[in-house]
């Protein structure tokens, strides 16, 4: 790809920075994605003592955690396209002020309507990882670029890991509100660095800003992942689980019919409808949906009382360090994925990280009762996400103009949210309908896990197909930039492609 001639941004960054700031970008970068994904885990082992903690109940305690999936699934795509107009710094630096700003809150009031509107605010940051990458393509030479996108992709994984077992850590010995102090603090220095460190890419998509179809997205996606999140306290067959999927079918079909008839659109669809693109973003939903069974299905495996005859009854402490060797497997992998990217293509990459996941799931199945076994495929799982996270922004990066990355990076990121909600909300059906008696409570029995475990691994399987569907990897990474709006980024491309 032709790199810009380096200017100065509207926010006033430097033409040349210094070589500290320029080895800089990547950490710094990195560390946002981390952060990002700390974030959305230290909620976690609060959520069986919040309802006492805050004088409110279980239902409404959830919130704080679907607050966040929400805001973050409609904010992706909407910050990205943002990015794309107006400066994917200046976006970038604005989500982590807002995930910030929602610490701080969660740190200073003990009230559950303070805590789900601080939630969030902190869902802002679900497009650090989307804007990262762009920047990264925008900046990087391209022998650097597929390194450093693989180690930004793993950044979710690697946060996810970490912020558990440390979260966990200090509730167990500090009063709830020091976690989000310090989070504030993580997220205070997160800003400053993006400020510092980040130069202001001057590839835009200038235009105005489709609000209509921001607000339609927004509407729509709501009513789904709403539905699908409390699907299982609401019923799936109650009418407001019904009315709100009838309502996300009807609001998103005339979103979609808007987007199509929109001469600035806020998502490209006729890039989107390309099988290069559109198979991208389905092979992210299933993936998502493979991968995210695995934290879901260990975290309450290993902490099942031993009276189950399966459960290990082991701390949150101890299950967030079960899950640990799993984040540093992610961060070591990031370098191989790209390798294998580059030598034998993104699709290829993706492929095999699938089917990776499927072996862990067969790990899982062969053995869920010894804790190195449970260790083993866990990390194996998460050595396949590793590969295939890493490759999607590539794949999408090959197919998408330079002035559209963020925004299609979005709607990449986004395909994964949902698909990881609908595990979330599989998991939560399978384990709910498979209970025995223990002690006077109803816990998942074993056959619940494995059946869990099986339909993660064929999904997984799906998402191998999707991959090995997708058309072959021609580096398309030099497209032409938009020649004028977005309809030219579109041109362009389709030549490119």
């Amino acid at each position: 790809m032709d790199h810009p001639a380096p200017t100065a941004g509207p926010s006033g960054s430097p033409a040349a920075p210094p070589a500290l700031r320029q080895r800089l970008t990547i950490p710094v970068l990195a560390f946002g994605g981390i952060l990002m994904a700390v974030m959305q885990t230290v909620v976690v082992p609060l959520l069986p003592d919040l309802p006492r903690l805050t004088h409110s109940s279980a239902g409404a305690v959830s919130w704080t955690v679907t607050a966040t999936l929400l805001a973050g699934a409609v904010l992706t795509p909407v910050l990205g396209r943002a990015g794309d107009m107006y400066g994917k710094r200046r976006v970038l630096t604005g989500a982590l002020a807002l995930m910030t700003v929602g610490s701080v809150m969660c740190a200073l009031s003990s009230d559950i309507t303070v805590l789900i509107v601080a939630r969030a605010l902190q869902g802002a940051a679900a497009s650090v990882v989307p804007l990262s990458i762009s920047i990264l393509r925008d900046e990087l030479p391209p022998e650097r670029r597929g390194s450093a996108v693989a180690l930004m992709s793993s950044t979710v994984g690697i946060g996810a890991a970490l912020g558990l077992p440390l979260a966990a850590l200090v509730v167990q010995y500090y009063d709830w509100h020091t976690m989000f102090w310090l989070t504030s603090l993580l997220g205070a220095v997160g800003v400053a660095g993006v400020w510092w460190a980040v130069r202001e890419s001057p590839v835009r998509s200038p235009g105005r800003f489709d609000v209509l179809g921001a607000l339609g997205l927004a509407v729509g996606l709501t009513c789904l992942l709403l539905g699908v999140s409390q699907g299982g306290q609401w019923g799936w067959g109650s009418p407001r689980v019904l009315g709100l999927f009838a309502a996300a079918v009807l609001v998103l079909a005339l979103w979609w019919w808007q987007q199509l008839r929109t001469e600035q659109p806020l998502v490209d669809l006729h890039l989107v409808t390309r099988p290069r693109v559109g198979l991208s973003h389905v092979a992210a939903l299933v993936t998502g949906f493979a991968f995210y069974a695995n934290s879901l299905v260990t975290a309450q495996l290993v902490q099942a009382p031993k009276a189950t005859g399966y459960g290990l009854g082991l701390s949150i402490v101890a299950t967030g360090l079960c899950l640990l060797p799993g984040g540093v497997t992610m961060l070591l992998f990031s370098p191989l994925s790209a390798r294998i990217s580059a030598t034998r293509g993104p699709r290829i990459t993706l492929a095999l990280g699938a089917g990776v996941i499927a072996c862990g799931y067969v790990v899982r199945i062969a053995d869920s009762r010894d804790l190195w076994l449970i260790i083993l495929g866990a990390t194996v799982v998460a050595t396949g996400t590793t590969l295939a996270y890493s490759a999607l922004p590539t794949l999408i990066l090959r197919a998408v103009p330079a002035s559209q990355t963020a925004s299609a990076n979005g709607v990449n990121v986004l395909m994964r949210t949902i698909g990881q909600a609908t595990s979330s909300a599989a998991v939560a059906a399978i384990l709910t309908h498979h209970t025995s008696l223990v002690g006077g409570a109803q816990v998942p029995t074993l056959h619940g896990y494995l059946l869990s475990f099986t339909m993660a691994g064929v999904i997984a399987l799906v998402a191998a197909a999707a991959a090995l569907s997708i058309p072959g990897d021609k580096a398309t990474d030099d497209l032409p930039r938009a020649r004028g709006g977005t309809r030219g980024a579109r041109d362009d491309a389709l030549e490119g492609a």
